[in-house]
């Protein structure tokens, strides 16, 4: 399988909320209090974390690197705090969300979104004609775009991007396995014709699949090109430091007139939520990705800051693989999903940053009826799935999830609730590429890997549950499942798709090849003086139109 797009760590990017009374269970009388203990430690941490605490766990504020800090005219120097160094920046293999938040800057795409989720247009001339069956789209091209290497965004570029795409090695070959082909018409003119109708494809061109890179920084750079992007967005590459920073400078010739307004971006890695709440107060970072939820009352009380809490489009869980003991058992797989008390979770660890989750839809999907409601907590439930999966007696597997507080207290109230019905699971944390590179090897029982979400209902569900899936890391497969996705992708009417996704989701509520957890809300913080700064739903970063004062 090929290599996996963009995910995150289990409450690390994206996630939070919390609920609010003590949840006890029947015959446990004392399991609330304690998860509601995990989370007073986790305010304790957070108390702990004065102006010595470190930017990744030594003694004092990271600084910025010395790229950091205002620049000398213009919009000066913007520092983003980012929860994991960026896996890969080619858009073809690219396998996390923190990539999609540097690819936004470098790489203009065909299509964008705005603030409300509809689809404009960006290298694209216009929206895409399209033809009465369905198959056929002709998109005209903007004119007098250049790449950073000063080679021209035309027909060919756009076509060899895509064709690339169109791999079966590339992380983006699911999303466009219903084109047939794509082909030049003119030099800013591309038409994609497709095998048949495919009603997400204007949405799956507004991210990765529509990104267009230089062909000739692609063709001399090989397999080095994620160490080198080239684009033609606002931004042009132009340092990174593995593990600490990635460094982009304005790009002089951009297109869009007056932008961008900075002079550099910083992408500055900090993988400990906390320490960038730190690092943020302290002026180091002008904005943070993620905010753990116990410190909103602090953020929001600091007139030097500002906190934006917007709705999210991805979810949170946990793979079973359904190949490896074992969750190649159903019944085990489906009596972990019955013992998680999905708005205990979220109360404890999350306030008011995340929802429970039971599906790939969040709230503010046009398909969230189809998710189905949270099952209550049942222990007889799980009892009777243990006795019929042939462990009556319980089980033990292994957890893997990324590193971080907020990620080791979401294991840790999890194993608490599974513990309860006898299940006992080990917390293993891996730092987020390997964890990455586990999964997609199908070198793992468990593992905590969520997503950030796509506007179009059909980016949440394809690719985790159709058979060989970009996102299947479960190993899942059914026919009937199958069967239904592939039709909902040749249906326009919205409706009709809910309620095809709705007989998906009843089967795979059966089946349990993913433990849905949560729906993460967007939260974003982010200094005073940043100005041009829009939380978009899809929780990406736009930095064209970011500056600060001096």
């Amino acid at each position: 399988m090929g290599p996996r797009a963009p995910r995150r760590p289990v409450g690390g990017q994206r996630g939070r909320g919390t609920l609010v009374a003590t949840h006890r269970d029947p015959g446990r009388p004392g399991r609330g209090r304690r998860w509601l203990a995990l989370a007073a430690a986790t305010l304790l941490l957070l108390a702990g974390c004065g102006s010595g605490a470190t930017g990744d766990g030594g003694s004092g504020p990271q600084p910025a690197g010395s790229s950091g800090g205002t620049g000398a005219a213009g919009g000066g120097t913007i520092t983003i705090g980012i929860n994991a160094d960026p896996p890969n920046l080619d858009p073809a293999m690219s396998s996390a969300l923190v990539d999609r938040y540097v690819q936004n800057s470098i790489f203009d795409k065909l299509y964008d979104l705005d603030e409300n989720l509809q689809v404009v247009p960006e290298l694209a001339a216009s929206l895409p004609e399209i033809s009465d069956d369905g198959k056929v789209y002709t998109i005209k091209l903007r004119q007098g775009v250049t790449f950073h290497d000063g080679t021209p965004v035309d027909a060919d570029a756009v076509v060899f991007n895509l064709e690339r795409y169109l791999d079966p090695d590339s992380a983006r070959y699911s999303e466009l396995s219903a084109v047939e082909r794509v082909a030049k018409v003119d030099d800013y003119t591309v038409r994609i014709v497709l095998k048949q109708p495919y009603s997400p494809l204007l949405y799956t061109l507004t991210d990765r699949a529509g990104m267009i890179a230089s062909p000739k920084a692609i063709q001399e750079k090989g397999d080095q090109f994620a160490q080198h992007p080239v684009g033609s967005g606002p931004f042009m590459f132009e340092s990174r430091i593995k593990g600490d920073q990635i460094v982009l400078v304005k790009n002089p010739n951009y297109w869009k007139e007056g932008l961008p307004k900075a002079d550099k971006i910083v992408w500055k890695v900090v993988t400990d939520d906390n320490v960038k709440v730190v690092n943020l107060k302290a002026g180091q970072l002008d904005i943070i990705d993620t905010v753990p939820a116990q410190a909103l009352a602090d953020l929001r009380s600091n007139p030097n800051l500002k906190v934006d809490i917007g709705p999210g489009l991805g979810f949170q869980g946990i793979y079973l693989n359904t190949q490896q003991a074992p969750f190649d058992n159903p019944h085990l797989r489906r009596a972990v999903d019955l013992a998680i008390d999905r708005a205990t979770l979220v109360r404890v660890v999350f306030q008011e940053t995340a929802d429970p989750g039971y599906g790939p839809f969040p709230p503010s999907s046009p398909a969230a009826a189809a998710s189905g409601e949270p099952p209550q907590r049942d222990l007889d439930a799980v009892k009777r799935a243990l006795e019929q999966g042939g462990h009556p007696d319980g089980f033990r597997f292994t957890l893997k999830t990324a590193t971080g507080p907020v990620t080791q207290q979401v294991a840790q109230v999890i194993k608490d609730m599974l513990a309860d019905a006898g299940i006992e699971m080990e917390i293993q944390q891996v730092e987020f590429g390997s964890l990455l590179d586990d999964t997609d090897n199908g070198n793992f029982q468990a593992a905590a890997l969520g997503w950030s979400g796509r506007p179009d209902p059909d980016g949440n569900i394809y690719p985790w549950l159709y058979t060989d899936g970009s996102q299947n890391d479960s190993r899942y497969s059914n026919p009937e499942v199958d069967r239904l996705l592939d039709r909902a992708r040749q249906v326009l009417d919205m409706d009709q798709r809910v309620e095809l996704y709705r007989q998906v989701m009843e089967q795979v509520h059966r089946d349990a090849p993913y433990i849905y957890l949560y729906y993460p809300k967007n939260v974003k913080a982010y200094s005073a003086k940043v100005q041009g700064f829009v939380n978009y739903p899809d929780g990406i970063i736009r930095t064209e139109n970011l500056t600060k004062a001096p």
